[in-house]
């Protein structure tokens, strides 16, 4: 049977592997294919899984706990290293948001229901205020741009994240009022259901490999994968260029110390009622998964070397 893999263009691992033969290289000795399910929200990932359109995904911090939450088993298989300079949350630089504090009664743009959700409520319960009731939280509109509105004073902060930050700091106008790592570690996060964990360890550490290896790829061909996502997905080559060089491209296990850092999410979460139940990460950690999704990532960086030399990047 194919092992489909859900990808959307906010998680870049799966971004990129999609479009290189590494997933079907590495699931041939188990017998089995790789097939893309490509969507745009990756806050539907945990909803995918359970319903059996896709068996692996990854997003950022929020959308697994918000997945537990709505009752979904799910396993974590693996996560990147730390992004502290994934995003950040910006205001106007001559505006009168000086502070977290500012924001309260503020509207703030961003990527709700994805790791920014998570950024910002943790830095708010940082200065005793609440996600749900002290700031408006707002998707943006199609076709809006939040930087305009930043500037025009319409709204009292933005969270960006990738080329779209590398702009803002490159035209400037803005302040950095809390950068990604100054609050949380901002990983990738890689999950799949509990069964298919369970019953295919091999195949999970599989899919690992192949998404370490397309890492290691775009970690040695930034020019390329810069011009690819700047050609799909809007914005500047050389401002994906900036981006894509700020990100580790390193995966590792899902540890005790990943679960930790998603419970203080997860009760931040569920104290100002993003989430309507408590949420217990450890219910999706599978221990026996560490070892050989560790095996996996460090073959992968290994053999990173070969790969360089012979990959070829496809349109999809």
């Amino acid at each position: 049977m194919a092992i489909t893999l859900g990808v959307h263009a906010s998680n870049p691992s799966l971004y990129y592997l999609s479009r290189l033969d590494y997933l079907d290289e590495e699931l041939a000795p188990f017998g089995e294919t790789g097939e893309f399910h490509h969507y745009t929200d990756g806050t539907r990932t945990g909803e995918l899984l359970a319903e059996g359109v896709i068996d692996f995904g990854g997003t950022g911090s929020t959308p697994p706990v918000t997945a537990q939450a709505a009752g979904h088993d799910l396993v974590y298989a693996a996560v990147s290293a730390p992004r502290p300079d994934h995003g950040a949350l910006l205001v106007s630089a001559d505006g009168p948001v000086t502070s977290v504090a500012d924001l309260k009664g503020g509207t703030v743009v961003l990527a709700v229901g994805s790791w920014q959700t998570h950024l910002l409520a943790k830095a708010l319960h940082a200065e005793g205020l609440s996600y749900a009731t002290d700031v408006t939280a707002v998707r943006p509109a199609a076709g809006q741009d939040p930087a305009r509105l930043l500037r025009e004073g319409a709204i009292a902060g933005w969270i960006a994240q990738g080329a779209e930050l590398a702009a803002a700091r490159r035209d400037g106008g803005f302040r950095e009022l809390v950068r990604t790592g100054d609050v949380i570690t901002d990983r990738s996060v890689f999950f799949t259901r509990r069964g298919f964990a369970a019953d295919r360890p091999g195949v999970v550490a599989a899919i690992v490999t192949a998404l370490a290896r397309a890492d290691a790829w775009v970690a040695a061909h930034l020019p390329e994968a810069a011009a690819i996502a700047a050609a799909e997905l809007g914005g500047g080559a050389e401002d994906w260029r900036t981006a894509l060089a700020g990100l580790p491209w390193r995966l590792e296990p899902a540890t005790a110390g990943f679960v930790a850092e998603q419970q203080e999410a997860a009760d931040i979460f569920h104290r100002v009622g993003f989430v309507e139940r408590r949420v217990v990460v450890a219910d999706a950690h599978l221990p026996a998964l560490e070892a050989p999704v560790a095996a996996a990532a460090a073959a992968a960086v290994a053999g990173a070397g070969a790969d360089r030399a012979a990959a070829d990047i496809r349109a999809v």
